[in-house]
């Protein structure tokens, strides 16, 4: 029996267009800082876009968001991605944060709202003195320094808007202020992704909406993750998972085959950028990688840092801007 379109698995990323960037938390103790560096070493020579770091509510891991990332900037090749929100800090302590980082030589951050301080589930009020939303935050960030942004997307939309059309106005909202790329709550069903494309589309929406993609780790972990975010288990992901709790291998072998199975199908469908939740893990998304056509640049990985080129400088110290 002939092998079944074997054409998906061949040819470069290179020649296909791939990119890929991953998503990291910050640690909390000296153990997980172990892993995230271990999965960080593992991923790196696959060349990512960009790699991304997270926030907690309210500034919860500023200091530990900010050592991450600056330690990605000192001893890696790789482009950060400081995650920043508006929760529960004024307008001057973001400013003060946004600084830090172009300080640093930071020069793309993910602006995101922010879930309430509670937790979601909770009502979000913002901050009296603060950004309202992650559309004004996005206006502040350009106002303070030439740095790239991206914002996040919702194919099922965001568990506190109203309708799907309240979410596709305030990501045209966010875009109107500046973000340069959306990337997308995971979600295990590509036409969800597809849907939702088409009517940002339809909004006047062109920037890139890159899948977020989240290989299943844990599949309890993911379903809990899935209920506070407001995005779909279908029941035939659960059944895939059903009677594995307590074998780690096989998991580990469906969670590979799912995510392969939904990244190459998006692949046909003309999809080319991927962000990965990588949970600090490298494993199952180096694998994905792997069939996506990228490997590792060997020489490159071990080649010491280049010295970075100047921060860029505060708007109100540019010597020219962009035209309107």
């Amino acid at each position: 029996m002939g092998a079944a379109r074997p054409s998906r698995f061949i040819g470069t990323a290179a020649s296909r267009g791939i990119r890929v960037s991953f998503e990291f938390f910050p640690p909390k103790t000296a153990e997980m800082e172990q892993s995230l560096w271990e999965a960080i070493g593992r991923l790196a020579p696959l060349q990512p876009n960009f790699v991304s770091v997270t926030y907690g509510a309210g500034g919860s891991t500023r200091e530990r968001t900010h050592t991450t990332v600056k330690r990605i900037l000192a001893e890696t090749m790789l482009t950060p991605a400081a995650h920043l929100t508006c929760v529960a800090a004024t307008r001057a302590e973001v400013d003060a944060v946004i600084a830090a980082y172009a300080q640093a030589g930071v020069r793309h951050i993910v602006a995101l709202r922010g879930d309430p301080v509670g937790g979601i589930g909770e009502r979000f009020s913002p901050h009296p003195g603060g950004y309202q939303n992650a559309a004004d935050l996005v206006a502040g960030i350009k106002r303070q320094a030439d740095i790239e942004v991206s914002v996040s997307a919702y194919p099922e939309k965001h568990p506190d808007s109203p309708s799907v059309v309240a979410d596709i106005d305030m990501l045209k909202a966010k875009v109107d202020a500046g973000a340069a790329r959306a990337i997308t709550q995971f979600f295990f069903e590509n036409s969800l992704y597809f849907r939702y494309l088409d009517r940002a589309r339809s909004r006047g929406i062109e920037i890139p909406i890159v899948p977020g993609i989240l290989p299943v780790q844990n599949f309890k972990q993911a379903r809990n993750f899935a209920a506070r975010a407001g995005a779909t288990v279908p029941d035939w992901l659960a059944e895939r998972f059903d009677g594995l709790e307590d074998d780690a291998a096989t998991r580990k072998l469906i969670a590979a085959a799912v995510a392969a199975e939904q990244v190459l199908d998006l692949v046909d469908h003309g999809v080319a950028d991927f962000h990965f939740y990588t949970m600090n893990r490298a494993d199952l998304v180096y694998a994905i990688c792997h069939l996506l056509g990228l490997r590792p640049d060997k020489e490159r990985s071990q080649l010491p840092r280049p010295e970075r080129d100047a921060p860029p400088a505060p708007a109100g110290e540019r010597v020219e801007a962009k035209g309107a």
